[in-house]
């Protein structure tokens, strides 16, 4: 096959390649994140790992690559191309796949059980559009509990480390078991330690008026009853879930219960639950009035600078 032919076949892969991303992208319009590549920074974030180990040089599954460490903006969930200035690369790495010339291992990450690109997009992502099942690597594997899906979304992903963390508070604290409430759940991850940390501050309280210390499980449930609870009658009282669509009961204990004590110190103590139910709604509620009133806005914002253009 000559250099001219050569070339005419990359150009028409990277057209065909970077044609699928520009679909992908249509495709999930309603969801951009579906079709966003992974960033392994957010997932760091999200698993926390505490310990690196260099695995060295090993042969890794292309389907298992999911993301990247720098590069997550320039393809899409797929390893698609999504930009023009890729192109050169992009063809330089196919045009070696068909000369059948050797290459260089990429770097990856490897993190609940899938990977992350640290050198070699590029590579990936021509062998991804040419269906090539494995690639040499050197990795570096970070330790996590957690085991994610190389199918996942971001989105899934929170949701999968969210549910974990439910089970391990649950497991540990048997708080299921102690308030038989199963419905403590977050929209975000992270608050799990939060919830607990409150716990053990009501217990220290709680300590201050007794001579001997009382046990976690009596300090759990009384949390539970003094202070969680009439929380979530004050939500239900002021229909404040209407105005923070996606979010749960839970997310907005936690929510309210740190404005509350941002007004504390502020003003000080003389507002009530429902005075502070009130004033979070107003501040950071999403109603449908004010979603019209934004878009009408932005429409307005955006007629004003075409007329000047």
């Amino acid at each position: 096959m000559t250099e001219t032919l050569l070339s005419s076949q990359t150009d028409e892969d990277f057209s065909k390649a970077h044609n699928k991303a520009l679909f992908n992208e249509i495709q999930h319009f309603l969801n951009p994140d579906e079709a966003t590549l992974i960033s392994f920074s957010d997932i760091k974030k999200l698993l926390k790992p505490k310990e690196e180990t260099y695995k060295g040089m090993q042969t890794v599954p292309v389907k298992l690559i999911v993301g990247s460490e720098s590069r997550y903006q320039d393809f899409d969930n797929k390893f698609f191309p999504k930009k023009m200035h890729l192109k050169a690369r992009w063809e330089h790495i196919d045009m070696a796949h068909i000369k059948d010339i050797n290459l260089p291992p990429i770097s990856l990450y490897e993190l609940g059980g899938v990977y992350f690109v640290r050198d070699g997009n590029h590579r990936v992502s021509v062998a991804k559009a040419k269906e090539i099942e494995f690639i040499d690597a050197e990795v570096v594997s970070l330790q996590s509990e957690i085991k994610l899906k190389p199918s996942d979304s971001l989105k899934k992903m929170t949701k999968q480390v969210i549910n974990y963390e439910k089970r391990t508070f649950y497991s540990e604290t048997c708080f299921g078991d102690i308030t038989d409430y199963w419905s403590l759940d977050f929209s975000v991850p992270g608050q799990y330690d939060v919830i607990y940390n409150h716990i053990l501050t009501h217990k220290y309280y709680i300590n201050m008026n007794k001579t001997e210390e009382i046990e976690l499980d009596k300090a759990i449930l009384s949390w539970f009853k003094t202070v969680y609870i009439p929380v979530l009658h004050v939500i239900n009282k002021h229909h404040i879930m209407k105005y923070f669509v996606g979010r749960t009961k839970s997310d907005m204990y936690v929510y309210i219960i740190k404005y509350w004590d941002e007004i504390k110190q502020k003003f000080g103590s003389t507002y009530t639950l429902d005075d502070i139910a009130d004033s979070f709604t107003l501040k950071f509620g999403n109603s449908w009035i004010k979603k019209i009133k934004n878009k009408i806005k932005k429409l307005i914002l955006k007629r004003k600078i075409e007329d000047n253009l």
